[in-house]
């Protein structure tokens, strides 16, 4: 799946645009690397949002098209 579906489907980003905005000016990152809107996530994936001065680091423990909204939070974990 795209990084900017999956932040927006895990409802870590609440729209695709801004998750794609994110993702072009560099404050997203995969594993370490920045990312672009259209690379892919799997399972085991770290990735990490900088929103400000504050960062929000999670690992994907799931990949789905659609999701409920009370599930999202099942699909990744915080560390």
């Amino acid at each position: 799946m795209r990084l900017d579906k999956y932040l927006k489907v895990s409802r870590l980003i609440k729209r695709r645009t801004v998750a794609n905005e994110a993702c072009d000016a560099g404050r997203v990152l995969v594993n370490d690397k920045v990312a672009k809107a259209s690379q892919d996530v799997k399972p085991g994936d770290v990735i990490e949002i900088l929103f400000g001065t504050r960062t929000v680091k999670v690992e994907v423990l799931q990949v789905a098209e659609t999701v409920r909204k009370e599930e999202a939070a099942e699909m990744f974990k915080y560390l």
